[in-house]
C-alpha cells in the first residue's frame, strides 16, 4: 500500500535493501464463439467469500449502456483555477478523539479561494498527509474546481487515539468524517472517494457505509481480501509487503512535521503512536505472523471484517477501480468490480503495472492518462456533467504478448472457455491425458525460492525492478531447480484472460511444503517470459467448494479455507491433491511460443511459511505425479482469438 511521499520511498527502498540482502503436440485450440461487440452468455460462476457461496454469474447488467461495450475518449476541459489553499481542520469524533483534516480548496492566480459551495474528494490516509508530497489529494482535480479533504486516520499522522488498520473502530469514524465535511460551507453536499493503494482501500470501506452525500468513489489498486490477496496468500506470511507498510505507517509517523511544530501535542501524540505500534499492534502484528500464532495466521473474523469484498454488497455508488497485472493486488481488483457491478455501475482498467508504477504508458490506445480519466468520472457523478464516464468500456486490459489494451463487457471474460492441459512424465503439457506408466519428478525444497525473479518484483511493490537485473524480467534463474512443464509450439494465437488452477498431486519426505506455480510464455527465442503465479501450503489445501468459482462446470479458481479447523496434516510419502490458485492475468501466447508452468517449493520473499510450517518444510523433497491414477494438469481460461481483433 503505496504513498507518493519521497522520505517514505526511501524507507521502502531501505527495507527492500535487506530483504535482499537475506538472501509435438498440438496447440490450445480457439474455439468459435459470438461476434467479440455482442454480448455473450457467460459459463462462469461468481467465486464465493466468507459470507455468501458461489452463484451462477448474472452478466453486467448494471453497466448496460446505449454504447454496449464502451469506448474511450480523452476528456480534456480546461482548467477552472490556477491553485489551491490549504488549510488544517479538525474532526471531532463521538467519542472525543479529535482527527486532522488539511482542506485544499481550488484559488486563482492570485491566491483567492474558491467561493460558493463545490463538489469535495475525500481521502483517508495512513501516511500522514502532512510530510511533503502528501497535500493536496490531486492538485490536477483541484485546478478544475474541486475541494478536498485529507483526513489522517485515528492513530496515524497528526490525529489522535490508535490506529485500527482499517478495522471497526476505525471504520466506524468513518461516517461521522463524512458527516462533517457534508457540513462545510465549501461543500455542495457531492462527495467522491479517492485514493490509491491504502487509500483507496479505506475509500471502499467508506463507500460500504452509504452516506447520503457520497456519489461515487474512484479506487486505485485497492485490495479485496487482506489475507488472501497479500497477508497471507496461500497460507504463508508476506514477508515483502507486511515489514515494509508498517514501517511507511509508523514512519510516516515518526517524521510528522507537526512534532517539530508543535511538539507540546506533538511530541506525546507520536510517542503515544510509536508505543501502540510496538506493543500493541503492528509489531505484535508481524511476530505472531512469524511465530504461527493461531489467531493471526488462520482467517478469521480479523481480516474479514478488514476485507473490502466482505462489504462489496453495501458499497451502492458508481465505482471505478484501477489495477495492475504485476500489482500487490493483482488479485482482489477484479474481484471488486465483480461484486460491485452486481448493482452499481463499475468500470475497471488493468494495465501492466506494478504497485508502484501505476498509469505507466498512458495514454495508450485510446485510454486516457489516470488523472483525465479521474476528472470524467468526477464530472459525471458529482457534477452531473454528460462526460461520458457512463459510456466508458466495463472492462479495459492490457494483454501481455499482444501489448495493448483491450475492451470486453465484462470481467471474467464472458467468451472464456476451460481448456486442461495435463502434466506429463516427460515434462511436455498437452492436452491429452498421461499414461498409467509415467514417471513423477521430484526437487528439494527449500525456503528461498524465487529470491531474484518478477515474483520479487511485483511483491516488493515494483521498487526491486528498479535493480537493473535480468532475472527480474526473466525466469530462467528462478526457475532453475524447479519442475517445468511445457506445450509443444502454438500453431495459433492462444489469448488466455482470467485466473488460472494448477491441480497437482503431490507428495513430500517432510511434513509440509509450500507449492509456487510459475506461469510464463517462452518465446522463440527461449526467453522465459513470466505472466503470472500461484503459491500456496500443501497442509492449507482445504477447499470449500461451495464456494469456489466454475466455468462450465470446469473448477477454475478454489476457494482455500484457511481455518484452523480445516488444517490438514501432512505425512511422509503421502500422495494428495492440492489446487493451487494462480492469480489471473491476460496474455496473449503467440504462434510459435510455447506454455511452460515451473513448479517448485517457495517463492520469497512473496511468501514464507510461519514458524512451525517453515520448520516442517524446510528441508525436504517435493515429488509432483503425472500418471493416470494421478493427473496433474493445469486449467485455463482460454478466450476466442478473435477477441483480440479490436481497432487500435
Amino acid at each position: 500500500m503505496k504513498s507518493r511521499v519521497p522520505v517514505l520511498h526511501l524507507l521502502q527502498v531501505a527495507t527492500l535493501s535487506l530483504l535482499l540482502a537475506a538472501c509435438g503436440e498440438s496447440a490450445l485450440p480457439n474455439s468459435s464463439a459470438a461476434r467479440p461487440d455482442q454480448p455473450t452468455p457467460s459459463g462462469w460462476s461468481t467465486l464465493g467469500n466468507r459470507a455468501v457461496a458461489a452463484t451462477a454469474k448474472t452478466g453486467a447488467s448494471a453497466n448496460a449502456s446505449p454504447a454496449g461495450i464502451g469506448t474511450w475518449q480523452d476528456y480534456a476541459p480546461a482548467e477552472r483555477f490556477a491553485t489551491q489553499n490549504t488549510s488544517q481542520q479538525t474532526i471531532v469524533m463521538p467519542d472525543g478523539i479529535q482527527l486532522s483534516a488539511a482542506v485544499s480548496l481550488p484559488a486563482d492566480a492570485d491566491g483567492n479561494s474558491a467561493q460558493g459551495r463545490l463538489p469535495t474528494l475525500v481521502t483517508l490516509t495512513g501516511y500522514n498527509k502532512d510530510l511533503p508530497g502528501n497535500t493536496p489529494v490531486s492538485a490536477f482535480l483541484g485546478r478544475h474546481g474541486y475541494a478536498e479533504v485529507l483526513v489522517d486516520v485515528r492513530g496515524t499522522g497528526s490525529s489522535e487515539g490508535d490506529w485500527d488498520m482499517f478495522g471497526p473502530i476505525e471504520q466506524a469514524d468513518y461516517r461521522p468524517i463524512l458527516d462533517w465535511v457534508a457540513a462545510q460551507p465549501f461543500c455542495d453536499g457531492n462527495i467522491g472517494l479517492y485514493g490509491e493503494s491504502l487509500l483507496g482501500i479505506t475509500a471502499a470501506l467508506a463507500a460500504s457505509k452509504q452516506h447520503p452525500a457520497v456519489k461515487t468513489a474512484f479506487l486505485k489498486v485497492p485490495m479485496a481480501d487482506a489475507y488472501r490477496d497479500i497477508v497471507f496468500a496461500g497460507g504463508q506470511t508476506s514477508l515483502s509487503f507486511i515489514p515494509a507498510w508498517f514501517l511507511l505507517v509508523m514512519g510516516g509517523s515518526t517524521l510528522n512535521p507537526q512534532t517539530l511544530t508543535d511538539p507540546v501535542t506533538g511530541l506525546p501524540r507520536t510517542v503515544g503512536q510509536l508505543q501502540h505500534a510496538l506493543t500493541r499492534q503492528e509489531v505484535p502484528l508481524l511476530l505472531k505472523a512469524l511465530i504461527g500464532d493461531s489467531d493471526t495466521v488462520y482467517d478469521n473474523d480479523f481480516w474479514s471484517s478488514r476485507s473490502p469484498i466482505e462489504h462489496a454488497a453495501q458499497i451502492k455508488v458508481p465505482t471505478f477501480i484501477l489495477g495492475g497485472l504485476q500489482d500487490i493486488f493483482q488479485r482482489g481488483e477484479p474481484l471488486l468490480y465483480e461484486a460491485i457491478k452486481q448493482h452499481s455501475p463499475a468500470k475497471l482498467l488493468i494495465g501492466p503495472w506494478t504497485h508502484t508504477t501505476l498509469g505507466a504508458g498512458l495514454p495508450a490506445d485510446g485510454v486516457p492518462a489516470l488523472e483525465r480519466i479521474a476528472l470524467q468520472w468526477f464530472d459525471h457523478y458529482l457534477r452531473g456533467m454528460d462526460s461520458g464516464a457512463d459510456r466508458l468500456p466495463n472492462v479495459t486490459q492490457y494483454v501481455h504478448g499482444l501489448d495493448h489494451y483491450l475492451t470486453s463487457e465484462d470481467w471474467p471474460h464472458p467468451r472464456a472457455s476451460a481448456k486442461r492441459l495435463h502434466l506429463r512424465g516427460d515434462q511436455r503439457l498437452t492436452e491429452e491425458e498421461p499414461a498409467a506408466e509415467e514417471s513423477s519428478r521430484t526437487t528439494i525444497q527449500y525456503p528461498l525460492g524465487g529470491l531474484c525473479s518478477a515474483s520479487t518484483v511485483q511483491w516488493t511493490a515494483g521498487l526491486a525492478g528498479n535493480l537493473p537485473l535480468p532475472c527480474f524480467t526473466d525466469n530462467r534463474f528462478a526457475e532453475t531447480l524447479e519442475l517445468h512443464y511445457q506445450t509443444a509450439p502454438m500453431t495459433e494465437d492462444v489469448y488466455i484472460n482470467g485466473p488460472i488452477l494448477a491441480n497437482l498431486w503431490v507428495s513430500t519426505t517432510a511434513r509440509d511444503s509450500g507449492l509456487s506455480v510459475r506461469v510464463d510464455d517462452v518465446t522463440e527465442a527461449d526467453d522465459i517470459k513470466p505472466l503470472t503465479s500461484g503459491l500456496q501450503m500443501v497442509s492449507a489445501r482445504a477447499m470449500d467448494d461451495t464456494r469456489s468459482r466454475r466455468l462450465n462446470g470446469e473448477l477454475l479458481q478454489p476457494w482455500l479455507s484457511y481455518t484452523s479447523a480445516s488444517a490438514a496434516s501432512v505425512e511422509p510419502g503421502e500422495i494428495v491433491p492440492v489446487s493451487v490458485e494462480i492469480f489471473p492475468t491476460s496474455a496473449l501466447i503467440r504462434t510459435g511460443h510455447r506454455l511452460r508452468i515451473s513448479i517448485g517449493s517457495s517463492d520469497f520473499p512473496r511468501g514464507l511459511p510461519p514458524a512451525p510450517q517453515l520448520l516442517s518444510s524446510a528441508a525436504g523433497a517435493l515429488t509432483v505425479y503425472s500418471d493416470a491414477e494421478h493427473r496433474s494438469n493445469l486449467v485455463l481460461p482460454v478466450v476466442p482469438a478473435d477477441a483480440l481483433n479490436q481497432p487500435r
